[in-house]
Formats: structure tokens, sequence, C-alpha cells
């Protein structure tokens, strides 16, 4: 393993421990529902839509997380001639901690970068939703990497948190 690899996954590694501590703060006061069969886990906002998406792309930010980008659902529905409600899907993630799940079974490029949707439901509510990633790993039958998948399992609940409502 290289020298600058090994540096970048260490710096990483650090930069998500120190987020970590506030992903645990979200999880102490009950942010972080539990991931349903399929994996995903959901918390409705206490914003609207333009608000969310705003407020998840600054904490993305904050974090030092690189963004890739925004999908308006909404907007290439329409441009098919189909009614869709408000779905934006956000991509965002951090290559040296993100490709050491492709490196361990190629196939967890299907769930990498983190993709994280928001959405309005028929009730007029907001949701955010994303896939767990302990369920990726399972998905992709990855167990060399439990520490990773957990650091990046607790830094998407606390991006979610961001616009959770209590």
């Amino acid at each position: 393993m290289s020298n600058c690899f090994t540096h970048a996954c260490a710096a990483a590694l650090l930069a998500f421990s120190l987020m970590a501590g506030s992903a645990q703060m979200a999880q102490a006061e009950g942010v972080k529902p539990a991931a349903s069969p399929s994996g995903v886990i959901a918390a409705r906002s206490a914003y609207g839509m333009e608000e969310t998406v705003a407020r998840l792309k600054r904490d993305v930010a904050a974090k030092g997380i690189t963004f890739f980008q925004e999908i308006d659902q909404a907007a290439l529905a329409a441009r098919a001639g189909i009614a869709l409600k408000p779905s934006m899907l956000l991509i965002f993630g951090n290559p040296p901690l993100g490709t050491q799940f492709i490196t361990a079974n190629p196939q967890a490029g299907l769930d990498w970068p983190v993709r994280m949707l928001v959405y309005r439901d028929d009730a007029g509510a907001v949701w955010v939703a994303y896939t767990d990633f302990d369920w990726i790993a399972k998905r992709h039958g990855v167990t060399a990497r439990d520490a990773q998948f957990h650091m990046a399992s607790e830094v998407a609940a606390s991006i979610a948190s961001s616009v959770a409502s209590h």
C-alpha cells in the first residue's frame, strides 16, 4: 500500500472519527431510526423541500465531504411527461473512505458514493432517506471494513439529523 494512500486513509478516518461524536449525540437524542428490511433509513424533515436540501448540502460541506451532484427527479419526470411529487437525490462522499468499500468488493460501487433522497410524501411531509451502511456491508458480503462502514453510517445519520424533526 502506498504511503500517500495510507496517509489519505488515516486522515479520512480521523476526520470521520471527529464527526462521529456529533453523530453519537444525534443518536442519543433518538434521531437515527432503525433501518427497514431493505436497508433504508428515513427521517421526517422539520423543513420544506428547498430548506431541507440546502441544510443537507451545508452540513455535507461543513463536514468537509465532497458534494458530487444534485438530481431533481421531479424535473426529470416532468420532461418525460410524468407527474412526480418533489424528489431530489443528493450524491456525496469521501473518496479516501468510500473507495475502500469498493476495494473490498467492486460491486459495492453500486452503493457508493452516498445517495441521500429528499422527497415529499402524499401528506405533504418532507423526508430524508438513505441506505444504511451496515446493510450495504451485508449486501456485498464485506466483513473486512467494519470500522469504515460503521463510521459511514454514523456520518450519514449525523447529516440526516441536521434536518430531522425531533
